[in-house]
This record gives structure tokens, sequence and C-alpha cells, in this order.
């Protein structure tokens, strides 16, 4: 114990040394009508007045985060409050609204319905039982509005059953959703890019005339009040989509046999002159003119020969990504062709600086080298994904 003290004393005696020598005694002088005074500050005085100004500024900087904490929390509450009542709101304008018209109501749900009937199919044609799905998402406040419809217009009860139905629906939509669109981020995340940057980048590009969603009409929209919870799908499909749509940009499909990988990426002996080297791709083996396929979509940058890597082609997927497969034997693309993941974009050859036939191939990002090998072994959640988006994007015929 009296080691410990002894201790906890030489600490403080060497830290108020270290501050004398931080602040040493001043001397000041000042004259005045002819006359010079001396003032002298001590060490002891300027680390008071320090050591007391570092307490004001702690205890303002602590009151400032309480405040902007406050001020989060009164927010969120604020928030969780607007739903609340844009909840009611809208469970008393649908009443009010089946009390107006009950033919109005059925056009509005017949239209909501086609409109969760495409999202579902562009969106999620695989999805699971739908009734006990239903049963578990159907929202508290949608039974509610059922119940005071079927007791105040009984000749509304089939419809508003519909709708209840409809809102479940949406529900369950969103959390799919959501789901989906953190399965994009987290497979994204292990390629070790960000999320968030893709998804900007596959955001789609907007503008356009007003459509509502899910209900409604463009000429009475300011004085419809829409559920909150379709707001919601509609931002959570986006988030989804942009996410799985940079997903399925970014380089998964094999150029090549992933079995013939002949040289990894990183340092090596390098095969000509025999020193150290870092060799900034994947090598495969393989056989003179043998297929090359494109890794992921995207522009071709660069098709021709370019110096130590022989023919190449360079093929721009976006985010700054970029695929680069050299030492080729024949080129089947040129500059500003569109390609897609898998397609034929030349053979396999020995051009360049290379001592026999293989694939030179490269992924870079922003112009820097990083291993393809992450993105090749991409795991089937990610190709089913990537399988899901080629789906809904496909043109129809």
């Amino acid at each position: 114990m009296g080691s410990a003290i002894v201790k906890s004393t030489q600490r403080i005696h060497n830290l108020y040394a270290r501050l004398v020598e931080i602040f040493p005694e001043r001397e000041f002088f000042m004259r005045s009508n002819g006359r010079v005074k001396f003032l002298k500050i001590s060490s002891k005085l300027q680390i008071t007045v320090v050591m007391v100004l570092s307490a004001l500024a702690f205890i303002w900087l602590a009151i400032t985060v309480t405040m902007a904490v406050g001020q989060v929390t009164v927010s969120m509450d604020k928030v969780a409050l607007d739903e609340q009542k844009a909840q009611i709101a809208t469970s008393e304008e649908r009443i009010a609204k089946y009390r107006k018209s009950i033919s109005d109501v059925a056009s509005d749900l017949e239209n909501r319905q086609d409109q969760i009937e495409d999202i579902t199919g562009q969106y999620f044609p695989k999805l699971g039982d739908k009734d006990a799905l239903l049963q578990e998402a159907a929202p508290a406040d949608a039974k509610e509005t059922l119940s005071k419809i079927s007791v105040q217009i009984p000749e509304a009860q089939a419809l508003a059953a519909i709708e209840a139905r409809q809102l479940a629906f949406v529900v369950l939509l969103t959390k799919e959703a959501d789901k989906r669109a953190v399965a994009a981020e987290n497979a994204i995340r292990k390629m070790g890019l960000n999320p968030a940057a893709i998804a900007r980048s596959f955001g789609p590009a907007q503008g356009g005339p007003f459509l509502p969603f899910l209900g409604g009409s463009p000429a009475n929209a300011k004085d419809t009040q829409i559920d909150p919870r379709f707001e919601l799908l509609g931002r959570k499909l986006a988030r989804m989509d942009a996410l799985e749509r940079g997903l399925a940009g970014i380089p998964s499909a094999n150029p090549a046999d992933m079995d013939d990988i002949s040289s990894g990426f990183g340092y090596r002996r390098d095969p000509i002159t025999g020193r150290g080297a870092m060799h900034s791709g994947l090598d495969f083996r393989g056989s003179h003119r043998q297929p090359i396929y494109a890794a992921a979509p995207g522009v071709v940058a660069f098709s021709g020969w370019k110096s130590g890597y022989g023919r190449t082609v360079e093929i721009d997927h976006g985010n700054g990504l970029m695929t680069r497969y050299a030492h080729l034997a024949v080129l089947k693309t040129r500059e500003g062709q569109k390609v897609i993941a898998g397609q034929h974009i030349a053979g396999m050859g020995s051009s360049g600086r290379s001592t026999g036939t293989h694939l030179h191939f490269e992924v870079r990002l922003n112009n820097r080298a990083i291993n393809p090998k992450p993105f090749l072994e991409a795991n089937r959640d990610v190709l089913t994904i990537q399988a899901d988006v080629k789906q809904r994007t496909r043109p129809s015929n």
C-alpha cells in the first residue's frame, strides 16, 4: 500500500516537473510615463490557468454532447410519433373513404393489387408459403381497421379484408427487401468494397411524371395520405435493388478454369529473371486459343497490344473496378463494346512477356491491383443474387 502511494506521488511530481518545463516562469516589462515596470508570471499560475481553462472546455464539450444526444433522442421520438400519427390518420381516412364511396375504394385496391403483383413477380418470384408468411406479417392496426369497418360498414367487409391482406403483403415484402439488402451488403463488404459507394453508383437515375406508389392518383396526390408502410417499401426496394445490381456488376464470373491457376497474386519469383517480384493478378494455364470470358458486365476500355502484357483486353465495370486479360492470342472485342458476364472476349495465348500459353487476369480498383481470388470464389448466395438481377433486368420481348 505504501509503495503504491509513493509511486503515485512520484508520477504526480514527474508530471508537474514536465509542466514546469512547458510553462517556465515568464517575465514581462511595460513602459508607462517613462517608467519601466516588470511583471512576473510564475509556472504555478500558468499551470493553474491552463487547468481551469481545460476543465471549462471539458464541461462545455460534455454539455454540448449531452444536448446533441438529447436532440437526436427527441428527433427519433418525434419520427416515431409522426409515424404513429400517420398510421392513425390513415386508418381514419380509410374509414371515411369507405363511407364516401365503396366503388372508389374498390378501384384503389384493384390498382394497388396490380402493383403488388408486379413487385412480387419482378423482385420476389421465389417467395415461400405466402399464406403463412402473411399471417405472420399482418400489422395489428390493419386488423383493427378491418374490425371497425366490418362493424360500421358491413357491406365493405370483404374489401376491408382485401386491404388488410395487402398491408400484410407490403410489410412482408419490406422485410424480405431489407433481408436481401443486408445479404448483398455483407457480400460486397467481404470482397473488400464499400457497400454504400456501390449502392450510390448503381442507384437509378430519376425523373418523369409523378405516379403514386401503391394507390391514389396524380390529381389528388396532395390530398391523399399514403400509409407510411408503402413509402418504406419503396425505399427498401430501391436500396435492395441498388446493392444487388452493384453486386452483380462486381467481377465474379470465372474468366477461365479455376482449377488451372498456375500462379497466384502477390510475391513470387519472376519466371524470366528469377528475381523477387510482385505478381498483380492470377495466371491460368490452358491451351492455345482457349476461350476467355468476361468476369462481369461492363464496357471494353482497351483492346489491343500493351507493353509487357501482349494482346490485352481491359473491361471497365464502373465504381473504379476494371479487369485486365493479358497474353492473349486473339481478341474478340473492340473498344467501347458492351459485354455481359461470361461473354467470350478472347483466346488464350502467350503474347508479350510470357514463358508459355496462359491467361494473366487482374482486378484493379481505382487503378490499384487487388487480389482477384475473393471475387472469383463468390459463394452460392452471391451467384443466386447475380442470377436474380440478371433475370429481372433482362429486356422483355
